[in-house]
């Protein structure tokens, strides 16, 4: 369990940080090099297939703010937002996978957003794991005597 807490604490706080340099543009080389990066990825946008292209400031702006509000609810939000902001950050780095393949970047650069996808699925299946034991260990309470059959406790009682 503790395992868990950790992950879901670093994974977090990773994705709130990240989530905060796409939105606080606090140095000029910096962010001319993500607003190039976010006009890169807009061109290849998963959904310009379907027509939509989105500007690529407002890009920016939404992905980061996704990133910090997931990654805030990953670390303090309750067991269900845990599991949703779990889902939307596995969606956004299936994303940056898919782009970064589009842009047919090397795999060097690929390697942050595919080891945040494997941990942020590790996290799922250890989350998954622990509600199944919890599960299993309320299915093994023993029943009271009087939602007993008749027959079983008279059975019981011939024991003492």
């Amino acid at each position: 369990m503790a395992f868990v807490l950790t992950l879901r604490v670093l994974l977090g706080g990773f994705f709130a940080l990240t989530g905060a340099a796409k939105l606080c543009q606090l140095s000029a080389p910096e962010s001319e090099q993500m607003k190039a990066l976010f006009l890169q990825f807009a061109e290849v946008f998963p959904l310009k297939v379907f027509g939509y292209q989105p500007d690529p400031m407002n890009y920016q702006t939404t992905v980061g703010w996704l990133e910090l509000l997931a990654g805030l609810l990953l670390v303090v939000g309750p067991p269900m937002l845990q599991e949703i902001s779990n889902l939307f950050l596995t969606l956004l780095m299936m994303g940056a996978i898919f782009t970064l393949a589009s842009l047919k970047e090397s795999l060097s650069t690929c390697i942050p957003a595919i080891i945040c996808l494997g941990l942020l699925r590790l996290l799922d299946i250890c989350q998954a794991l622990g509600q199944t034991k919890k599960v299993d260990r309320y299915r093994r309470k023993k029943t009271p005597s009087m939602l007993k059959k008749p027959w079983e406790q008279r059975v019981s009682s011939c024991r003492l």
